[in-house]
Parts: structure tokens; C-alpha cells; sequence
């Protein structure tokens, strides 16, 4: 059987940030900023950009600093340039969501406690701010460029503090794999603790750190979660 082939999408630079953004075919419900993990790359979630496309959201995919196509190393600007996604999304709808996996939960989680309009946020198996400052310490995370004030940036971070400070209207869907061998699935369990209705926390047997990004089951949960918070 073929398949038709998906459009591609519309491929720029913004501050200096590479990014692909998808738009549906009518007028977005609101739109999706995607957030990769440590040391990949927005192409390895145009599966999920396509799929927000197929629920009328448009979404954009961007590689974060010291990654990809972008230029400069990944610190502190990692918050602001999140929300310049989000401004971007905004030039085509109002209503804008984050969905970030590993350390891209980490960031669409702090970056969403600076902006309450952002509608919802996504986090695959999110790393918190005091597993990041020990992997910078350790050396563990090597495989991009970081800015040199990071592991001070960074300490004086707490991602349980950033989730309970989201806005009263922004809705938080965790999602992580028991299985998890980098970061622990207690830490989603903790961080939904602290945050406010309405929230949800979903934890599957099983699996690894990347196992629940492309599980097709998985991304249309969080793109149902999304659609539904746009809509209001």
C-alpha cells in the first residue's frame, strides 16, 4: 500500500535558532513547540510535528543551542529562546504549547513558568535542573557545546519549583517510562506532586529513556492533551 507523502515543512532561522515549522492545511487550533533532548536534533521529532499537523495544530521543531543547524552553546538563553518558538507559533495562532522530552522537558517546564498564556506543556521523562548540574560535573554530558556559565545556571535552578509556579491556566501532562535508565520515574511522580489542576501523570511499564517519544500511542495521548488545552 503507498502512503501519500507529507509536505515538508518550511524550514528558517530565527536568532540564530534552525527550525521546521509544520502548518495544517486549515486554520491552527493553536500551535506546538517541540523541544529535543541533549545531543539530538528537531528531525528526530518531525514524526510527532507531523502528527500535531494531522490534529490541526501547527508545531515547530528546533534544534536548541549548541545543536544542530543552531548556532551558540546550550546555557542559559535555553528558556528564552524556547519562548521565541513560541512567538514564532504566534504569527500563525494565538494559543501556543510546549512538548519537550529529556532535557527538553527540563526546558519547556521552566520556560512555561515564565509565560502563563503557554496553554500546556508535555514532558517525556523530563530531567530536572539537579540531574543536569551532576551530569555536567561528571562529565556525562559531553556530546554538545554548552556555554561555560552552565553548571552555575543551572544549580541555581529547581524544576519542582518551576512546576508549581506554572500559570492557574496552563495544563502539565507528565509522561514517563518505568523503565527509564537515565532519569528516574519518581521524578515525574514529584513533579506532579507539586503542580495544580488540571494535570496529568501516565507511567508505562517498562521501556527506556526514549522509548515513549515515537510510541505512536504515546505522542496522539499528548497531542489530544495539547489539542484540548489550545481549545480551552
Amino acid at each position: 500500500m503507498k502512503h501519500p507523502t507529507p509536505d515538508p515543512p518550511e524550514l528558517g532561522e530565527r536568532d540564530g535558532l534552525s527550525y521546521a515549522l509544520f502548518l495544517p492545511d486549515s486554520e491552527p487550533v493553536g500551535g506546538v513547540a517541540i523541544l529535543h533532548g541533549a545531543g539530538s536534533a528537531k528531525e528526530s521529532h518531525f514524526d510527532f510535528a507531523r502528527l500535531c499537523r494531522e490534529y490541526d495544530m501547527a508545531a515547530v521543531a528546533y534544534d536548541a543551542r549548541g545543536h544542530g543547524r543552531s548556532t551558540g552553546e546550550w546555557g542559559p538563553t535555553a528558556f528564552g529562546d524556547a519562548l521565541a518558538m513560541c512567538d514564532l507559533l504566534r504569527e500563525h495562532t494565538p494559543r501556543v504549547a510546549l512538548r519537550g522530552s529529556s532535557m527538553g522537558g527540563f526546558t519547556a517546564i521552566h520556560a512555561a513558568a515564565l509565560d502563563p498564556a503557554v496553554a500546556a506543556v508535555v514532558a517525556i521523562c523530563p530531567a530536572p535542573a539537579d540531574l543536569l548540574v551532576r551530569g555536567v560535573r561528571s562529565g556525562r554530558i559531553t556530546d554538545f557545546a554548552l556555554d561555560a556559565s552552565t553548571e552555575e545556571w543551572l544549580a541555581g535552578l529547581d524544576t519542582a519549583e518551576a512546576v508549581a509556579s506554572l500559570g492557574d491556566d496552563t495544563a502539565l501532562l507528565l509522561l514517563h517510562a518505568k523503565g527509564d535508565e537515565q532519569v528516574p520515574w519518581t521524578v515525574s511522580e514529584e513533579l506532579n506532586a507539586v503542580a495544580h489542576e488540571p494535570k496529568r501523570l501516565l507511567v508505562f511499564p517498562g521501556g527506556h529513556h526514549r522509548s515513549l517519544q515515537h510510541d505512536l500511542e504515546v505522542q496522539n495521548v499528548a497531542a489530544r492533551f495539547i489539542q484540548s488545552s489550545l481549545r480551552g
